[in-house]
């Protein structure tokens, strides 16, 4: 048809040329708009490509046959197998079904037989980070969602503050000209001053057209990344030359029967307003610098870090349920399959990102920021902890899990823990306060390696949807084990370890026989200092009696233990010394 209208005359040429630049400039600069049809075309190829070579045989069939039983048939058989498609694709989800066992066949995956230990607890939940984020902020502005990522040895909450989506000429004609940096590990998180970081972005998430962060990156996608990448969650981070950056992590679909996400990259996007130059690029090629997983660690402000989408870590945890096998997972078998487990009052749902410390694990893995899932038996009547998952923030191609079913540790799983909170404070309102993120804590605590899980209540007003801002949360440690409930003092985190033993050690004494830890050294050396007079008047009163040597022998014991106190105490203060005048010396 083209080609008949092009033959006839300049005039219908003319036509056809100008159509066809205007029909080229369209796919070139709308690549953005019609990206999700390319990939959702990749994410379905498979079933695509065997819906129409049936369908083309199916029509061609109906076509040539004369019978109308025939044709009849033809077209009973489509609607049977699309029918089927549908059912069982979607509404059984075996499409998914599927592609989650292509995610545990590709897995790297690691068992470990020891815990990580945790550190630099964050004290803030996500939600309640955000909120007080908006507090800060005029009614022109919005927070991006908020982060945990590590800048420098800190791990850190950050977002940007960025024109806000109610007034579509702010994202149009403004610019992201702040972004928040608030410590995690402080109970008291300041919205203000130097967390207030002044740095330009041009290319924001909430921005409009070619600036906006989605729209940029895909405008810097080749013709294969359009089929095979997509953008995802922006994390704010300094670079290794102390520069913040928008720093956007990629999915990478894999696979041509039933394809499935993997990590991908990131692209990074530089600070500093755009001029012309910088218009016409972004418009044209998009914007920002890609950087694949094997390149990474050449740069070591993305190592160790947290720039791995949510979506990907949270399907590699959920294919763990094939671990006992394919069939494993069916509805009529379900002996090893697990769950990730999604409170209903939480805002925010696993993966929790955590920072680790891998070094008396025995394993090569880094200490620092993971994505942490608690995994647990399918059903909502077991709540047992199984699985607990390590996914490395950075994209690093390693999957560690520990199994505590198989080890018959009998831990409870986070699905039970907001009724044991709510158990031991009855007398709180528990319809206005949630307790929420029941993030691991994993500490040596007399003798051994305990896994707590640390959660916070957090408040949310009856006529509002999100969680309000406490600067001194509630704090619960709960000792997955032995199911009790520790309330701590979240302003003095140095104590914490020392309260859960003062809680349970009687317990842990009874069942572990445990020895005595947290001894107050000041307590102790006046109790043998007393014991000590008190044996000098024994073996004075019981020398006439003969009975001077016992006395002498547990004299002797009572010194050699006030000794080793003192020595210790003589040690520590020598240590103390010793490192003023190391610091002294550095200063100087």
């Amino acid at each position: 048809m083209i080609k008949r209208y092009w033959n006839q005359g300049g005039k219908q040429k003319a036509v056809v040329i100008i159509l066809g630049l205007i029909v080229f400039a369209l796919l070139f600069f709308l690549r953005d708009d019609y990206q999700p049809l390319l990939l959702f075309i990749r994410k379905y190829i498979f079933i695509i490509l065997l819906s129409g070579i049936l369908l083309f045989f199916g029509l061609r069939s109906f076509r040539n046959s004369a019978a109308t039983g025939k044709r009849l048939g033809v077209l009973a058989g489509l609607l049977v197998f699309f029918g089927l498609l549908y059912v069982a694709g979607w509404e059984y989800q075996l499409y998914d079904y599927m592609r989650t066992y292509n995610v545990y066949n590709n897995l790297n995956k690691i068992e470990i037989n020891e815990l990580p230990l945790t550190q630099n607890e964050r004290i803030q939940p996500l939600k309640n980070v955000h909120s007080m984020g908006n507090e800060s902020v005029g009614e022109t502005k919005d927070v991006s969602l908020p982060h945990l990522v590590r800048i420098g040895d800190e791990n850190k909450w950050t977002m940007a503050i960025q024109p806000t989506e109610k007034y579509v000429w702010q994202g149009i004609s403004d610019n992201t000209e702040e972004v928040f940096s608030v410590s995690s590990t402080t109970p008291f998180p300041r919205f203000s001053n130097e967390n207030r970081i002044p740095v330009t972005f041009s290319i924001g998430e909430s921005l409009k057209f070619s600036r906006n962060t989605y729209n940029a990156v895909v405008q810097r996608f080749n013709p294969w990344m359009l089929f095979n990448y997509e953008p995802s969650d922006t994390f704010y981070m300094k670079n290794d030359a102390g520069q913040w950056v928008e720093v956007v992590s990629l999915i990478k679909w894999k696979g041509f029967f039933f394809p499935y996400p993997t990590f991908g990259g990131v692209m990074v996007i530089d600070n500093g307003a755009h001029d012309f130059s910088d218009y016409i690029e972004r418009v044209t090629i998009g914007k920002g610098t890609f950087i694949s997983p094997e390149e990474m660690r050449n740069h070591p402000y993305l190592t160790r870090q947290n720039t791995l989408s949510e979506k990907v870590s949270r399907l590699q945890a959920e294919s763990l349920k094939f671990i006992g096998g394919f069939s494993d997972p069916l509805p009529w078998n379900m002996k090893t399959a697990v769950k990730i487990p999604d409170l209903e009052d939480d805002q925010n749902q696993l993966p929790f990102v955590t920072d680790f410390n891998f070094e008396d694990t025995k394993i090569d893995a880094y200490s620092g920021l993971y994505h942490w899932f608690g995994l647990e038996p399918f059903g909502d009547e077991r709540t047992s902890l199984t699985y607990s998952v390590f996914v490395p923030a950075d994209g690093t191609d390693k999957f560690y899990y520990y199994d505590h079913a198989t080890k018959k540790q009998g831990y409870a799983g986070i699905s039970a823990m907001p009724s044991k909170v709510r158990e031991s404070r009855k007398e709180y309102d528990w319809d206005v306060n949630k307790a929420v993120e029941f993030r691991p804590y994993i500490k040596n605590i007399a003798g051994r390696k305990r896994l707590f899980f640390l959660g916070t209540v957090a408040s949310i007003s009856k006529d509002s949807d999100n969680f309000d801002g406490s600067a001194t949360p509630d704090l619960a440690l709960i000792d997955s084990e032995y199911r009790d409930v520790v309330w701590i003092d979240v302003k003095h985190p140095s104590t914490w370890e020392k309260t859960i033993y003062d809680q349970l050690n009687e317990a842990w004494r009874a069942s572990e026989g445990i020895d005595t830890y947290f001894v107050d050294e000041e307590k102790a050396t006046e109790a043998i200092m007393k014991d000590l007079n008190n044996q000098y008047i024994a073996i004075d009163t019981t020398t006439v009696n003969g009975n001077t040597v016992d006395n002498k022998e547990t004299l002797e014991a009572l010194q050699r233990k006030y000794d080793s106190i003192v020595n210790k105490r003589k040690a520590d203060d020598i240590a103390k010394l010793k490192q003023k005048i190391d610091s002294l010396e550095n200063n100087n």
